[in-house]
């Protein structure tokens, strides 16, 4: 209930920029460092999140600082353009922070250290500094109030499938698992694709209008749906006979309709397929 609603607040709040920050190369990168340091599953996703509010913050702020940047007029696109040259100088920097940041939040993995990041950063031929490193971190912290625990969609996959066992599925918990953390990696990595297809999907057709890119945005941002989206495709693949019944209860428990369900499995398998066919 707790994760429900904090998911229908997010939603009920979303900036209209959610998911520019989300692209394939910026989470690829994270997802680089995550492995690369060894850290556990979770930090990953919570560097991405922490990484795409942080960013939206900046630029509204920014944005906010030089009149609107939106508009069609020549001052307008300048003032973007300038925005844009400031985020990209130290858009590194800020990556590597929100990751440090996130290994700070997991108790039971390593943090990533100031000397760790600056050597990572000085092999990327950055100069910055201990005291710029740590200038960032607080930079980040102050620009989301310090409200840095954010749950993340493995969070909302791992109570569901407690909740299945609880309620009497009987799944093969542990490759379930293993399976639902790969391919919510691959919809990290593969975001654009998948959800555009399930656009097309649900309005059937191929050339979706603004309007209709612009009102999917809570789709692609809701983490229950994903959660419920890669459990389902985990036990198509894993143990389709049980598929039925998982739908019905993943159902019953979030109010997600065996149709969207069906829908999100569909767009990631047909995802699936296509990167694996030569």
């Amino acid at each position: 209930i707790h994760l429900a609603t904090e998911n229908e607040q997010y939603l009920s709040e979303l900036p209209e920029q959610a998911g520019y920050f989300k692209e394939t190369r910026i989470v690829e990168f994270i997802f680089f460092l995550s492995e690369k340091w060894h850290l556990d599953q979770s930090t990953r996703y919570q560097a991405v999140e922490l990484l795409e509010r942080f960013m939206i913050k900046q630029v509204e702020q920014m944005c906010d600082g030089r009149g609107s940047a939106k508009g069609r007029d020549q001052g307008q696109r300048s003032s973007w353009s300038s925005v844009r040259d400031q985020i990209t100088k130290t858009f590194v920097l800020r990556l590597v922070s929100c990751v440090q940041l996130a290994s700070k939040l997991s108790l039971h993995y390593s943090r990533v250290t100031s000397d760790t990041a600056l050597t990572f950063l000085q092999s990327l031929k950055y100069s910055y500094t201990k005291q710029e490193l740590l200038e960032s971190e607080l930079a980040v912290l102050n620009a989301l109030h310090f409200h840095i625990s954010v749950s993340t969609p493995l969070a909302y996959v791992e109570l569901l499938l407690e909740v299945l066992g609880y309620n009497g599925c009987l799944l093969p918990a542990k490759p379930l698992h293993q399976l639902c953390v790969q391919l919510l990696d691959f919809c990290y990595l593969t975001r654009e694709t998948i959800y555009d297809t399930l656009l097309k999907i649900a309005i059937e057709n191929s050339t979706p209008s603004k309007l209709q890119i612009a009102k999917f945005l809570t789709v692609k941002e809701d983490f229950m749906l994903l959660a419920v989206g890669v459990i389902s495709t985990g036990v198509f693949i894993l143990s389709p006979g049980h598929w039925e019944q998982v739908v019905e209860h993943l159902n019953c428990i979030t109010g997600i309709t065996p149709q969207s369900i069906l829908e999100f499995s569909y767009a990631v398998v047909r995802c699936i397929v296509g990167s694996t066919t030569p």
